[in-house]
């Protein structure tokens, strides 16, 4: 390349970069931050960044200092990076070929960070491009990993494996697609499992990361190599490196699903390998040596294979279940933090997930280096997507063990599992550990034996039932601990062994058993530490869901309870707190609805509905919760609804909005799905819950228009958006179709275009599904109402309702939603259906056999027989299939009036084809009966009852 950087141009770059890291002058860093954005303008931008991050060493013309300059290159590297990723097709051909020049340059560095980078910028060129638009690179990276020429540098080595890594986590389905005759991982994957040969730890453990990015997808290239990936496995199984052994522990995990039958003749060996790196110091080893168990134990078939080794496992699992001294620390011991603001970090949504956050490789940096503390956390907000190498939150290391997929929690999730497997004996193995540990005088022993007890609850639930009019008036007791952590976990384990209290049928033993464990609970959650008030909540819901209708008598005290923590909470628990709500008002209903229950709870959920800003993440809990309330006050919840219906139009409409600013200027953050999903979804519930007129009035008064705003929802790039769009959109249709009907004409071919089969089949997303099952049942429920006005569309939602029921790869539900929407649709229509008919009356037939008797069905099978009274002929293929399910619907008490003029309309599509063919009447007849039985179907001329 010609290019040349302009000397004063680069130096004022630099400058700039390294500005805008500055964490002590931030008139400066704001500055710098403003030049930066502007210099994206420039054609040449990408060129210097290039340059700058590609070079060692800071040019002459530069005086800065070695770390600084290598601050600059992170800077650049990342700022180049992100210009690939929202718009590599502006950037210039010719700019493309230096950075595709300099990124081999920064895999081969000696600082391992510049190299992580350059994977990085490697990565999201292919992602962006595709494997093809830079055909020379994978060519090139396995050259350098080969070495050939012996002359190649550890360094580069370690770089392109770890780049090359880094492609197949990105591009996994375009390497095992075949294209120009070739599939890339026929190549690569031996090439890998050779590089886990190298005497290099970080190339065998990058080796083994791009494997297993594989190991779980069943290709033909994998299963081709999977003997000769088994054989190193094995050999690796001893590595001196915990991070060879940590990746032979998630092979192994991943070929559970794959080849199960390759691992069961080794599952001894197994099983004393997985138990002695889960006995590693190193924590993330022993948590992937456990992830083992819970593959194992949750494979249909394999888990038999462990039954022998149980008694060998099992203690293993409870030593790991004790907090580590470590994790003590961690913890702060017992504090009473109930008037402490929660942080910002702990408002994040919390889940147990595993600990697979990348890591900042930091391990070249001096003790000057580590002074730019403010400027490596300033590097990590500058990235628009944190990637290997790149700076981490720097408080991710301090992480509450509680908030975070642990070797403790494994094992736990271990022993459950495990118990489901195998029931009684996991009892057995545990029950002298819990009479030691149970009352043991170290805490941590004391919280450990009370998990176990916990973890086993489903799985042993019939062999502990004995123990548990002992048990849980000593865990009610425990509720009471002077440890936190203690009273927290005693919580969860009460929960867990609700249902036993909440059934017991004789009133004593609910008075000395449930009421004391229910009573306990709910005073938990005003407990004086927060982590046990999130305890106890999560607890109170999971009681809800076990006591169901049991809970009525109490509805009144737990309400009280529920408003005080509503008063008391801070922002995080407050979340939990609303789906205790939300879980009281699903298992009892209309019993919310009475004026001394709903008097009190509503003034507490409209105060923070008047607190929450729009843009608070705080909405999502409590639309979902107000969603669920509202179905429960029925039309109760008439006083409440204006103002709430028209915030979440209103919500809808700024984040619609928003959505439409970020798609045409890149600089525009995309706002959360949530707010519309969750919107959509409250209002779904108000139209469901009010009076249809109330409804209908809520509808017309809307501002934006109401169907409008859910025309470019039922579009939304998002699926899970459309899911509940076209709930939302079937809803419309059975409670305020008057007002929907006038805009149906340029909805339904929206959601013609959704039922299209060919926009999710190649996609390995369920929610694909979802959104076509809930277009499917709206489709149906508009096929009711609009009858006649169906007419324009039938020939398309037929063509789209018989692919979905004829393709095997489509969910049962959604078949069935398909077939059911298929059947309205002949309701009114049934003269244009007819002609069609044996395209689809197999089909039809075969998915109704496993539709529950519903209303639902009632019409669907309405409409089928009414389009079989238009060409009775069509269907003698499929007569006797058309009678047996005439027959068995005599099983079926019908009230409805829609289900007895189904009976009228099976008597006259039988006289018809009686009529038509009475010999083959006669022999269907007797066929049927011979299926069914003779109750089930009258005789010739006697009228279905």
């Amino acid at each position: 390349m010609d290019w040349q950087p302009n000397q004063e141009s680069l130096k004022q770059l630099a400058a700039c970069l390294k500005d805008s890291l500055s964490g002590f002058n931030k008139a400066a860093q704001k500055q710098a931050e403003i030049m930066l954005s502007q210099a994206k303008a420039s054609p040449d931008i990408n060129n210097y960044l290039a340059y700058i991050f590609s070079i060692p060493a800071a040019p002459p013309g530069i005086e800065l200092p070695a770390n600084d300059w290598h601050l600059v290159r992170s800077a650049a590297a990342i700022m180049l990076k992100n210009n690939v990723k929202v718009g590599q097709k502006q950037i210039p051909e010719t700019s493309l070929t230096l950075i595709k020049l300099a990124v081999p340059l920064g895999i081969q560095d000696k600082n391992s960070q510049i190299r992580n980078y350059a994977g990085n910028i490697a990565t999201e060129i292919i992602r962006r491009g595709g494997i093809y638009s830079w055909p020379e690179l994978l060519p090139e990276l396995l050259k350098t990993l080969g070495n050939e020429s012996g002359q190649i540098s550890n360094e580069a080595q370690e770089g392109a494996m770890s780049a090359m890594a880094k492609i197949c986590e990105d591009n996994a389905k375009v390497l095992e697609r075949q294209e120009r005759g070739e599939r890339p991982l026929n190549f690569l994957l031996p090439k890998f499992i050779e590089a886990t040969k190298s005497p290099l730890p970080k190339v065998r453990a990058q080796a083994l990361t791009a494997i297993n990015v594989f190991t779980p997808r069943k290709s033909q290239a994998m299963l081709n190599s999977i003997d000769d990936l088994l054989q190193h496995l094995f050999y690796l199984s001893d590595d001196p490196v915990p991070d060879v052994r940590r990746q032979v522990c998630r092979a192994f995990v991943r070929l559970v699903d794959t080849r199960p039958d390759k691992l069961l003749p080794h599952i001894s060996g197994l099983v004393d390998y997985i138990i002695t790196q889960q006995k590693s110091d190193d924590e993330e080893l022993a948590c992937e040596a456990a992830e083992f168990w819970l593959s194992v134990g949750e494979h249909d078939s394999l888990w038999h294979a462990l039954e022998p080794f149980v008694e060998k496992i099992i203690p293993v699992l409870l030593q790991c279940m004790v907090y580590s001294p470590e994790d003590i620390a961690m913890l702060g011991g017992a504090s009473d933090d109930e008037d402490e603001e929660d942080r910002e970090e702990d408002l994040k949504p919390q889940f147990a997930k595993k600990n697979l956050t990348r890591k900042a490789n930091g391990g070249e940096l001096s003790t000057d280096e580590s002074q730019n503390g403010n400027a490596f956390e300033k590097l990590a907000s500058m990235d628009e997507g944190l990637e290997e190498g790149e700076i981490d939150d720097p408080d991710e290391g301090d992480d509450n063990p509680d908030e975070k997929w642990t070797l403790r929690k494994c094992s736990a999730a271990a022993l459950d599992v495990f118990a489901n497997d195998f029931g009684g004996p996991v009892f057995t193995s545990i029950l002298p550990y819990l009479q030691i540990n149970l009352k043991h005088s170290d805490w941590p022993h004391r919280e450990a034996a009370v998990l176990a007890l916990g973890a086993v609850a489903e799985g042993c639930m019939n062999v502990v039932t004995p123990h548990l009019r002992e048990l849980v008036p000593y865990l009610v007791s425990l509720l009471e601990d002077p440890e936190p952590v203690v009273r927290q976990i005693t919580c969860w384990t009460l929960g867990r062994y609700s249902s036993w209290a909440a059934t017991l049928e004789d009133p004593l033993e609910k008075d000395t058993y449930f009421l004391p464990l229910m009573e306990g609970i709910l005073k938990k959650m005003l407990d004086k530490n927060k982590k046990v008030q999130e305890a106890g909540a999560s607890a109170m819901a999971n009681l809800e869901e076990k006591a169901g209708k049991e809970l009525e008598p109490f509805c009144g005290p737990i309400i009280q309870q529920y408003v005080m923590c509503f008063s008391k909470y801070k922002d995080r628990n407050r979340w939990i707190l609303y789906d205790c709500v939300q879980t009281l008002a699903e298992h009892i209903g209309p019993v919310l609805a009475r004026p001394e229950l709903c008097n009190q709870l509503m003034p507490a959920l409209i105060d923070r509905w008047q607190k929450v800003p729009d843009q608070s993440r705080e909405l999502f809990p409590l639309l979902e919760c107000l969603s669920y309330v509202a179905m429960a006050l029925g039309d109760a919840f008439a006083p409440f609804a204006e103002p709430i219906f028209a915030r979440c139009v209103n919500i809808i409409h700024q984040n619609l909005e928003q959505s439409l600013a970020a798609n045409s200027n890149p600089n525009f953050d995309q706002p959360d799905k949530d707010f519309l999903v969750t919107s959509l979804d409250l209002l779904s519930a108000i139209i469901q819950a009010l009076d249809n007129e109330k409804a209908a009035k809520l509808v017309n008064s809307s501002q934006p228009a109401f169907f409008e705003l859910l025309s470019f929802c039922l579009e939304d790039p998002a699926d899970e958006v459309q899911q509940s769009a076209y709930a939302l959109l079937g809803d419309c249709s059975k409670y305020v179709f008057d007002q929907l009907s006038q805009f149906l004409p340029s909805i339904f071919p929206i959601l013609l275009k959704r039922l299209d089969l060919d926009n999710i089949l190649d996609e390995e997303i369920d929610n694909g599904f979802s959104v076509v099952n809930n277009a499917c049942w709206s489709a149906g429920e508009i096929a009711v109402q609009y009858k006649k006005g169906m007419a324009p569309f039938v020939p398309e939602m037929l063509q789209r309702c018989v692919e979905i029921i004829a393709n095997p790869r489509v969910p049962k539900g959604v078949n069935e939603n398909a077939a059911i929407a298929l059947g309205r649709l002949g309701l009114e229509n049934h003269e244009l259906l007819a002609p069609h008919l044996p395209k689809f009356a197999e089909e039809f037939l075969n998915s109704m056999d496993e539709v529950d008797p519903s209303e639902e069905k009632a019409t669907a099978f309405k409409g089928f027989s009414l389009t079989v009274a238009q060409n009775p002929q069509a269907i003698e293929n499929v007569l006797l299939h058309f009678f047996i399910a005439i027959a068995r619907y005599r099983d079926l008490k019908l009230r409805t009036p829609v289900k007895s003029e189904l009976h009228d309309i099976f008597q006259n599509v039988r006289n018809i084809i009686q009529a038509q063919n009475a010999k083959m009447y006669s022999a269907v007849i007797v066929l049927t009966r011979l299926f069914t039985g003779p109750k089930h179907l009258p005789a010739a001329h006697s009228p279905v009852s």
